[in-house]
This record gives C-alpha cells, sequence and structure tokens, in this order.
C-alpha cells in the first residue's frame, strides 16, 4: 500500500512541475535558513561547557557605587580568592587571572620578537579549577615557581616548532626570562578565555600579595564543592564586607561601611556562573569580549520566522492546489476508496515533498556554511556524526509535511463523491479561503517585522558611524608597543613627525576607545570625606595629546611645555567638573593616590575642562575623565593630512627598523579600533538583512505560486471581463488588489510589534536613533511594492491572455 501510495505521490509531483518547484525551493531555502541559524544559536549557549565541573565554577563580580560613578566589573581585589577559600570550607579551589596586556615575546636564544596579544598571570591552581588536558608538564605544580610559564599548543609550536619546549626560556618584553613548565592544550573557541595562550605565573608579580581590599584587578573564580547552593553562598559576601573591607574603608576614608551606604555608595559582590559568562556579561575587564543573548533570542526568532514562513507556503500552496483534485477525490471514493486512505494518500504526498525538501535544505547549508561563518565569524562545524541531530531533522521534516498536508487531506476527504462529479459543490469553500489568506497575513506580518529590524539596526550603525564623538578619530595612525623602542620613542616620535604626511604626534597608553580604562579616587584637598570623593578615568597622556586628538577646550589650558608647574597639573572633563560640583574648577586642587596601597599621595591643580568626548562604547553615558601628564610608552599616536596613508605607513615602517631592530611593527588605525567594537552589531544587521531577504523570498514564491492559481482560476471570469471591455490595467488591479489588502493588514499587526521589540534592542544604547514613523511606513511601502511585483507578473500574463482561448469550450 506504502509502494501505491509513494508511486501516486511521485506521479503527482512530476505533473505539476511548476508547483512542486515552489514548493521544495521554498520549503528547502527556509529548512537551510532555519538550520544554519540553529547551529549559530548551539554553538552561541555551548561557551564554556566542555570543562569538567563547569556547572560548580563561578566567577567573582563585583558592582560598585562610588564618588558619582557606577562601575559593574568582572574582577575582585587580590586577597579575596583566597580568603574565601581559607574562611569557607564549601570552597574547593579558586584561581585568579591578571591581564598583562600585549607583550613582545622570543625565544631566549632568538633576537626577532613576535607580538602576543593577550598575556595572563595566573595562579598555580588554574588547571584544578579548569580541566583544560596538559601535553607536557604537571597541572599541579606547572605555574607554582616565579618566571614560570605554561604556553598553548599552538604557541608552542609558533616559538619553539614543537609541542615539547619543557625547560626552555622565552624572554618577555625583552627583559624578563621565563622557563616553561607546561604545555596546555588550545582553551576551546567555545569558550570566555579562548584567547588566552600564556599564562605566567601569579608569584612572577608582586601585585598578587599587596592585600588591597579597594583595588579590582584579578579575575576571579570559584569552584564549589557538590552539592553547595552559590545562590546561597553569595549571603556570605556580607561577613567578607565587614570582617576585611571595611577596615581598608576605614583606613583610606575614615569613614564606616555603614556611613559610605548612608551616603548611596555601595559595594556589592555577586556570583555568576562560568556557562552564563559568554551570554549574559559585558562588564568591565572581561577576559574577551563577550556576546550577547539579546541577539541570540533575535537568531532564534528569526530561525522559527523563517521555518514558519516556509511551513506557511508549504500549505498554502498545497491547500490552493488541493480543490484541483476533488474529482479525482469523487472518482475514488466512488471506486470504493476510504476515507482513511485518502488521507494517507494526501499526506504522504505531502510528507515525501518535505523529505525532498529537507535533502535540499541540507545541500544548501552545508555549502553555504563557509559563507555564514565568515558573516558570523564563527568556525561553527556541521555535526555530520551526531544522531541527534540528524533524528531532529527528520523529525521536523515529517511534522511539516504532516502539518502542511493535513488541512487539504482532511478537507477534500470528507466530500461526498456524487456532489463533486455532478459539481454541485463549491470547491474553493470559506474554510480553504480564509485559512489561505491568514496564512499570507501570517507571511508578511514577519516579513514587515524582519523589514523593519534590518533598517532600524542599519540606522543605528550609521548613528555610531556619522556621530561626532567629541574628538576626530579618522586619518590617526596608532604604532603600538612603542616601549620596544627603549629610550628611543621621544626621538622616534620627533623623526615620524618631518615626514611631510604627518601633522601631529602624541605618546600615550590611553586612546578613546573602549580598550582604555584605568579607575582612580580623588578628593578635594582639605575635603578627604567618603561622600566627597569622586571616581573618573586617569589618563597618562604627554603635551600634545589634546592637539592630536583635536579634544576641545571648555575652559583653562591644556597642557604646555611653557609651565613647569604642569607636572602636577590635571586636566578633567566636564562630566567630572559636574561631579565635582565646580562651577569654575580651574585653579581648583584635588588629590589622589598613585598606588594600590595608599601610600603615594599626588596633590594636582585643575588647569583646564575639557569638552565631553566619548571615549567609552556609545552603549555608555559619558562619565568622568581626567588627564595627567605622565611618561608613557604604550603606543605612539600619529594625525596624518590625508595624503598617501600606505606610503606615510612604509615611511614610519621604514624608520621603526631602524631604531628598533628584530621588534614586530604593529600599527592600527584609529577609525578601525572605533569600528571594532561594533562589530557584533555590524555581523547582526549583516545576518538579518540577509535572512530577512530569504524571508521576503520564500513569502514571494508563495505569493507567486498563489497569484498563478488565482489566475488560473478565473481564467474564465477574466476572459469574459474582457470580452466586455475590461481593460489591461482593469484585469490587474482586479487580481492585485486582494493580495494588496491582505499586505496591508499584515503591515497594521506586524509594525507595533516591530516597534516593541527594536525599541527593546535600541534601550541597550545610552545614544541611539529614534524610532520614527516613517520608517515603519518605508518598510510597509516596500513590503506592498514587493508584494505588487511579484502578483502583477502573473496578473499581467493573465490580463493578456486571448479570451476566445479561454472561451472557446463554453
Amino acid at each position: 500500500m506504502l509502494k501505491n501510495y509513494l508511486k501516486i505521490a511521485w506521479r503527482n509531483l512530476r505533473k505539476h512541475k511548476f508547483y512542486s518547484f515552489l514548493n521544495i525551493f521554498g520549503l528547502s531555502l527556509g529548512l537551510a535558513s532555519c538550520l544554519l541559524i540553529t547551529l549559530y544559536v548551539v554553538d552561541e549557549l555551548s561557551y564554556d561547557r566542555s570543562f569538567a565541573h563547569a556547572e560548580r565554577i563561578y566567577r567573582v563580580n563585583a558592582d560598585i557605587r562610588f564618588g558619582g560613578a557606577d562601575m559593574s566589573l568582572a574582577v575582585a581585589p587580590d586577597p579575596l580568592a583566597f580568603t574565601l577559600k581559607k574562611d569557607y570550607p564549601q570552597i574547593e579551589q579558586v584561581v585568579r587571572l591578571r591581564e598583562n596586556g600585549s607583550q613582545l615575546v622570543r625565544r631566549a636564544d632568538a633576537t626577532e620578537n613576535l607580538k602576543e596579544d593577550r598575556v595572563f598571570f595566573a595562579d598555580s591552581t588554574f588547571f584544578e579549577v579548569f580541566s583544560l588536558p596538559m601535553l607536557q608538564g604537571d597541572r599541579h605544580s606547572a605555574l607554582r615557581n616565579p618566571n614560570s610559564v605554561v604556553i598553548s599548543e599552538t604557541d608552542a609550536r609558533k616559538y619553539f616548532g614543537e609541542t615539547n619546549p619543557m625547560g626552555k626560556a622565552l624572554m618577555i618584553d625583552n627583559n624578563t626570562t621565563y622557563t616553561v613548565t607546561g604545555v596546555m592544550q588550545d582553551i576551546p573557541a567555545q569558550s570566555h578565555m579562548r584567547d588566552v595562550h600564556m599564562l605566567l605565573s601569579m608569584s612572577s608579580t608582586d601585585e598578587s600579595r599587596m592585600n588591597a581590599w579597594g583595588s579590582h584587578n584579578f579575575n576571579t573564580y570559584i569552584l564549589f564543592r557538590e552539592g553547595i547552593n552559590a545562590k546561597d553562598f553569595e549571603k556570605n559576601f556580607e561577613t567578607i564586607l565587614q570582617k576585611y573591607t571595611s577596615k581598608w574603608i576605614q583606613s583610606f576614608l575614615g569613614s564606616s561601611l555603614e556611613d559610605v551606604r548612608k551616603s548611596g555608595n555601595y559595594l556589592v559582590y555577586t556570583l555568576m556562573p562560568l556557562t552564563n559568562i559568554h551570554l549574559h556579561s559585558d562588564r568591565t575587564a572581561e577576559v574577551n569580549a563577550n556576546g550577547n543573548i539579546q541577539y541570540v533570542y533575535i537568531f532564534a526568532v528569526v530561525a522559527i520566522f523563517l521555518l514558519a514562513i516556509a511551513c506557511v507556503n508549504f500549505m498554502n500552496l498545497a491547500t490552493a492546489r488541493s480543490a484541483n483534485r476533488a474529482k479525482e477525490v469523487g472518482v475514488r471514493k466512488a471506486l470504493g476508496s476510504e476515507r482513511s486512505a485518502l488521507v494517507s494518500q494526501f499526506l504522504t504526498e505531502s510528507v515525501l515533498l518535505s523529505f525532498f525538501s529537507l535533502t535540499l535544505a541540507i545541500v544548501m547549508a552545508y555549502l553555504a556554511l563557509p559563507l555564514f561563518n565568515n558573516l558570523a565569524s564563527k568556525q561553527i562545524t556541521f555535526p555530520i556524526a551526531n544522531m541527534w541531530f540528524w533524528l531532529i531533522l527528520v523529525l521536523t521534516a515529517g511534522v511539516v509535511g504532516v502539518l502542511a498536508g493535513s488541512y487539504p487531506a482532511f478537507f477534500l476527504s470528507a466530500f461526498q463523491p456524487l456532489k463533486v462529479l455532478k459539481n454541485t459543490i463549491h470547491l474553493e469553500g470559506r474554510g480553504s479561503g480564509y485559512l489561505r489568506n491568514a496564512l499570507v497575513v501570517f507571511q508578511f506580518v514577519i516579513s514587515v517585522m524582519l523589514i523593519v529590524g534590518t533598517g532600524v539596526i542599519y540606522r543605528q550603525l550609521d548613528y555610531i558611524q556619522t556621530k561626532k564623538l567629541g574628538f576626530n578619530k579618522d586619518q590617526m595612525l596608532i604604532v603600538n608597543d612603542a616601549y620596544a623602542l627603549n629610550n628611543q620613542v621621544k626621538a622616534f616620535k620627533e623623526q615620524v613627525m618631518r615626514l611631510p604626511n604627518v601633522a601631529s604626534a602624541t605618546v600615550t597608553s590611553f586612546l578613546p576607545t573602549p580598550s582604555s580604562r584605568t579607575d582612580h579616587t580623588f578628593f578635594p584637598v582639605g575635603q578627604m570625606q567618603q561622600d566627597k570623593g569622586i571616581n573618573m578615568q586617569k589618563w597618562a597622556v604627554d603635551y600634545d595629546f589634546v592637539k592630536t586628538m583635536q579634544l576641545q577646550m571648555a575652559g583653562g589650558r591644556a597642557f604646555d611645555e611653557a609651565f613647569p608647574s604642569d607636572s602636577t597639573g590635571i586636566v578633567i572633563n566636564e562630566a567630572a567638573a559636574k561631579v565635582l560640583g565646580y562651577k569654575d574648577p580651574v585653579g581648583k586642587k584635588i588629590f589622589g593616590y598613585e598606588d594600590a596601597a595608599l601610600t603615594k599621595r599626588v596633590d594636582y591643580t585643575i588647569i583646564g575642562v575639557v569638552k565631553n568626548f566619548h571615549f567609552e562604547s556609545l552603549r555608555k553615558n559619558i562619565g568622568a575623565l581626567s588627564l595627567i601628564l605622565y611618561k608613557s610608552s604604550g603606543s605612539v599616536v600619529f594625525r596624518m593630512k590625508g595624503g598617501d596613508a600606505p606610503q606615510t605607513v612604509a615611511q614610519v615602517e621604514a624608520l621603526w627598523k631602524q631604531m628598533a631592530p628584530g621588534q614586530p611593527f604593529n600599527y592600527r588605525f584609529m577609525d578601525q579600533d572605533f569600528d571594532n567594537v561594533y562589530r557584533s552589531e555590524q555581523r547582526v544587521g549583516q545576518i538579518f538583512i540577509t535572512f530577512a531577504a530569504i524571508s521576503i523570498m520564500i513569502g514571494c514564491l508563495g505569493l507567486f505560486g498563489l497569484s498563478a492559481f488565482t489566475a488560473e482560476r478565473r481564467t474564465k471570469e477574466i476572459g469574459v471581463r474582457k470580452v466586455l471591455g475590461a481593460s489591461v490595467v482593469n484585469i490587474v488591479a482586479l487580481l492585485s488588489k486582494e493580495f494588496i489588502k491582505l499586505i496591508i493588514i499584515a503591515i497594521l499587526i506586524g509594525s507595533p510589534i516591530a516597534w516593541f521589540g527594536m525599541n527593546h534592542w535600541l534601550s541597550d544604547f545610552a545614544y541611539h536613533v529614534d524610532l520614527a514613523w516613517w520608517m515603519f511606513a518605508a518598510a510597509g511601502l516596500l513590503a506592498v511594492v514587493i508584494a505588487l511585483l511579484t502578483v502583477s507578473f502573473q496578473s499581467v500574463k493573465a490580463a493578456l491572455m486571448n479570451p476566445v482561448r479561454s472561451l472557446k469550450s463554453e
């Protein structure tokens, strides 16, 4: 029986090639898109789950309000980790990471350095918390001794050409030798620590033993024992604050913890599950730039939408075409076919078509995966060996086939054969017409929402690119690792300044991109009370920083070599002046400390106020900032005049190689840095517009098929109207207006939903575009135009047909 069902199903698919193609291609396109997005979502949700006991590992976060600033930190004080381990038996082990930034690294016996972007100090307990396989060395002692280093398998091959460089030496920043005591397997790409390739022993830095309860610099992780509830454990942080932190506050501010809280300030420690970090954490001092759970939700919804549009399209065409088979049903029933057999026949055809679509979808997704990986900046692989993957695909195809074929199967199989064969039954009943209309509206509701979403995302990205930031990011060449020049930094700057295309230059470790940050607390001189403190960033700059960045002064002046007293001068921004409460802060004195131990006090005189500029992401409001004169060797920044940039870079590189032989020349442009901050939004925009276009294409395939079916069904009516004098325009309008009504209803339904969703997305930015009415009107107009172009092809074709051909049989 099944063989007979399949044979008849195959004949029907071949008989109606056009509609079979529309059905199979539309559904396969939707399934392929849904499959790619599902692989993306699964990849995002899998971060850090490869570590053993991942469900028992938590990171300590700190939320601080002090001095007019709110800070959400992914770091904690240096003594917190091992204090918790000592005081609470619920904790099995702890580990701290301390970022050491980018470093120049080479073998001790080599002369050429390589750039290592992310180097971290780590406690010897690192491999007891994170179950990363060790290829060489002992996991318990590899990071125990000072000047020990554990490198990844990739770095072992990069520096030594082998995976067993045990006992060999690496020179870090041309001044410290570290001995390789271990080689670890590369940290998986699906980890928030994915870019960590080099771990230096924490005992190599004195910062790890400063006992500074007020200085937050260490990513701190806790491995709980079995059965411990982390939420319940968080209550113990209040004890830590009272027992340890309060003493530091008393010595620093002369106030109690209670007084600090009464003034509206606070310090709160919380625990974040390791597996939540990638998608739920966007704090200061993250180990890596993380993902965003919002985008996972968005893409999951888009995947559901695409699959829904494809299924609706499939069902719509199946329902429309099924009416033409009413006489077939009548004959079959007259010859004795049971209703159950007819239902089975229709469902078999639908499921067969669905499996054809699934096969094509798998091929499409497999071929498109490299392009999708490039678009999404991922390394997703096709899970060919995963049986669950195939089982879910087969079940999905089966469910889609059954759902799509259920309405025509049960609707047509209920016809009475006598009425059908005598043409006394209305085959296009209200039920099927209403159903198809509802499905068309549903399709275009989704399409309108995706069009609006795409437009809003791109408008926000354009706003980010064109917004006045308070500094000029264009034509700014940044030469990294200026410390490799040793004592020739100033000479290098002066030599490059002689190039004809260079306008100005500055040496600094701090730039107006979110990668630069250092927070310090200042007080007005003579007013060291906790309610008078101001927390702001402190950037070490040179005399040319303000000029090179083209910052604008709101009052006072910038640093000037003509004033020796500027060595203790400070320039603040308008936000800092507002927090201090000074109408005219120039000439006022403030003081702060140069060290976490609070032993090196420095008094500063405010010499100028710079206008607010965006030194962080546009997701955040502009905070308090200060500039001080201090010798720095992080980067040398050159403002070019707009001439031949590649030639200028080549000239700068030649001077670098002359003054720093053997040191890698690394450079970047500031506008690229700025773009990188919003790379995730750019990827979202590109993915969004791709799948929005696919959803519209699928919807148009269905609309094209329905318009062809409508024109075919009304052929004789069109012939009569033409004989009675109807023009081509009249016929096109007649056939199109029904669909346009449905699109307008879809616009009215989809626009409010799109407004709600995009308003929520924009709320993540402190600075964003407004949702204007014309954006929704433009999206609606685009949907109408697309629908008209789709429908009009069949309408015009039907209207131009010779009426004699359609009426000669009457």
